[in-house]
């Protein structure tokens, strides 16, 4: 249980932060679009690769706790319909992501967020159909 709590905590908070992150000003028209500063040699990339997948979890979103439920759907409130399409579009061309939902009877349609942690485990909050 304690668990779960902690991948739903990190799922909202993860959201969150890919929400904001989606949200770039577009470029003006007529203005040249800005080049990244070259990088020193040797010199760490300014935004870190995401890990890659070791392990997917699949949890309905009923069984979290009462709070954190409200804290998922708020940040699926704020993503919109667009954020959750690219989502679902996203699951679909992983097939290790795409298969670990098959294997529980689910389908991207059924995914309402996701969260990964740095050692790789992708967490996915699913919703039965009402």
């Amino acid at each position: 249980m304690r668990k779960t709590i902690s991948l739903a905590a990190a799922a909202t908070l993860l959201l969150a932060t890919a929400a904001s992150a989606q949200q770039q000003p577009a470029p003006q028209p007529g203005e040249p679009p800005a080049s990244p500063a070259p990088a020193a040699p040797g010199a760490q990339p300014a935004q870190p690769q995401a890990p890659a997948i070791q392990t997917v979890n699949v949890v309905d979103i009923e069984e979290l706790p009462k709070e954190t439920q409200t804290k998922v759907n708020e940040v699926i409130a704020k993503r919109g319909e667009d954020g959750l399409q690219k989502l679902r579009s996203s699951i679909d061309a992983t097939p290790q992501v795409k298969s670990a939902l098959e294997a529980k009877g689910l389908t991207s349609a059924q995914v309402i967020a996701a969260s990964m942690d740095a050692n790789g485990s992708l967490t996915l909050i699913t919703k039965k159909a009402s």
